[in-house]
């Protein structure tokens, strides 16, 4: 199955990450675009009753400055400010999980930063199956969108004129 432009993931930006950093970024990359509701599923039917953990950072809510460059290769421009909701904190085991997500979503973000942590633990393996559920998901929903928007696209042509023969 070959990926559509829309669905092909961005470069890496940033060389010389080792390969569980790449992954890392990976999952908190998912985590951070997952339906709530998605994940909230997801998790519970791995995990009926949250694992124990405790809070480093408990949920907040701030507000990032986003940047954008023209071309994707452009100089940085502030594009404007995104309100976002971080947590960290550490299971009874010792694993340590964060998480940001875009939006006011406490509930998101502990979820987010509690599978972040469990993916540092024996139980990786059960919590990478909903992670590729999620990012199938992911696909899905990209896929209508490009379809979405491939019904918007308007072609234009010119007719040969008889002065242009």
């Amino acid at each position: 199955m070959s990926l559509s432009a829309a669905e092909t993931p961005a470069p890496d930006l940033t060389p010389g990450l080792t390969p569980a950093q790449q992954a890392r970024r990976a999952h908190m990359g998912l985590l951070a675009r997952a339906r709530p509701d998605d994940l909230a599923r997801g998790l519970a039917g791995l995990f009926p009753d949250l694992p124990a953990h405790s809070f480093l950072r408990a949920p907040e809510v701030g507000a990032v400055m986003v940047q954008g460059r023209t071309g994707a290769t452009g100089a940085p421009f502030n594009l404007g400010e995104m309100t976002v909701t971080r947590c960290t904190l550490r299971l009874a085991s010792g694993e340590v999980g964060h998480a940001h997500v875009q939006g006011r979503d406490k509930a998101h973000a502990t979820r987010a930063a509690l599978v972040d942590a469990l993916m540092q633990t024996d139980a990786a393996s059960d919590v990478q199956g909903m992670l590729d559920g999620l990012t199938a998901s992911e696909a899905t929903r990209r896929r209508a969108r490009a379809a979405r928007a491939a019904a918007t696209k308007v072609e234009f042509f010119t007719l040969v004129r008889g002065e242009d023969q």
